[in-house]
């Protein structure tokens, strides 16, 4: 009887699951999301989130441990470098398991295991949110720009470009006394 025994063996020997295990959880640290048979995907899920739990604090000795599990430096030190500080506030539950179609060939019950946090599609972006542009605070920043003192009084001589932004328009008065000045036979 199986009482109690609730790990499901994969109908492997313990050496055998242990290395699919390893494997299969260096591919989803490594990739971030894999495709694989939803019984797979159940036991993967028990197997990963202690390995990332330990993540969240970058000790030797938790290197050491995760090592021991997945046998793969470059998944541990993607693990302790990238997921572990990104799910640091999340207090479990870092995998989601989507279930997909069966499988053509044998019928088997197919699912995606992914990592929470580095789906783009569910995950909230909210550095692009909050950061919001309006046309007033470029028009701000120009004027600022320019001294009040060049503004108001720009000094003779200096240059003789006028620019109409930041003098404003010229007064009506002066077009009007050119023109006279002109129509004035001398």
């Amino acid at each position: 009887m199986r009482h109690g025994k609730k790990d499901n063996h994969l109908g492997r020997t313990v050496t055998h699951r242990k290395a699919l295990l390893s494997n299969l959880a260096s591919a989803l640290i490594l990739n971030k999301r894999i495709r694989t048979t939803l019984a797979k995907a159940k036991a993967l899920r028990k197997y990963v989130e202690p390995l990332v739990t330990k993540s969240k604090n970058n000790t030797q000795h938790a290197r050491r441990v995760v090592f021991s599990y997945l046998g793969n430096k470059n998944a541990v030190s993607e693990l302790f470098r990238e997921v572990g500080p990104k799910v640091a506030e999340r207090p479990g539950g870092y995998t989601r398991i989507i279930k997909l179609e069966n499988r053509a060939g044998d019928n088997a019950a197919m699912a995606f295991i992914e990592l929470v946090d580095f789906n783009t599609l569910y995950t909230k972006d909210t550095k692009s949110r909050t950061k919001r542009r309006t046309r007033r605070s470029k028009a701000k920043k120009a004027v600022e720009s320019v001294r009040p003192e060049e503004a108001i009084n720009p000094t003779p001589g200096t240059s003789s470009e006028k620019s109409p932004d930041v003098t404003g328009p010229e007064t009506p008065s002066e077009p009007l006394q050119a023109e006279q000045e002109s129509s004035q036979p001398s």
